[in-house]
């Protein structure tokens, strides 16, 4: 329940690609890109074209968060750890935001307008409901990006970097089995 195990994430993929090809509404790509970056959902919506650095690299240098007065969605220039990072693209995700067209500043925008985290968490909650699923939070593609890098053997501290933890403790929080029961079962049987 903490990831997208790898049948629910191809799955989900799919349902993605079909949105967008039906669509051309740039959440479904910030959806499916965000399973490739691990960022905190407020920091994918904050993701501005000035970001993309190079075509290996994403400078990670804000959020939005929802100001507690108003109630409204805003910007600030800082992450949560006020912090800014790097991340790597890699060829999937560099192939996503190659399809998208820079009309704002703003990398993932509806109608001119920035998209918001409410909104990539409404793509989670109606993919849910049509599959007849409990829904998963959009924290959940943090945990699944960190739980994959970890299954396949990238180093914790490596992960810990990407993620954006100052402590190794708060990343080992972020590590579930992404894997199927079949999956599982393989890998421990290759193992033993």
């Amino acid at each position: 329940t903490e990831t997208y195990n790898t049948d629910e994430l191809k799955e989900l993929s799919r349902y993605l690609d079909q949105m967008y090809t039906e669509t051309h509404d740039t959440v479904f790509l910030a959806v499916k890109l965000n399973f490739l970056l691990g960022l905190r959902v407020g920091e994918l919506v904050a993701l501005k074209w000035e970001d993309y650095c190079d075509i290996n690299h994403l400078h990670i240098v804000r959020e939005e968060v929802r100001n507690q007065i108003t109630n409204q969605y805003e910007i600030v220039e800082h992450t949560k750890t006020n912090r800014d990072r790097f991340i790597v693209l890699i060829p999937k995700a560099i192939h996503i935001l190659q399809k998208l067209e820079r009309h704002s500043e703003y990398i993932f925008v509806r109608d001119g307008e920035r998209i918001t985290s409410r909104q990539v968490a409404y793509v989670l909650e109606k993919y849910a409901e049509r599959q007849g699923l409990a829904t998963k939070s959009t924290h959940k593609m943090r945990k699944t990006f960190a739980s994959n890098l970890n299954a396949s053997g990238v180093p914790l501290d490596c992960i810990r970097e990407l993620l954006g933890h100052s402590n190794l403790n708060t990343t080992l929080g972020y590590i579930y089995n992404p894997l199927t029961e079949k999956e599982t079962y393989d890998l421990i049987t290759k193992a033993l």
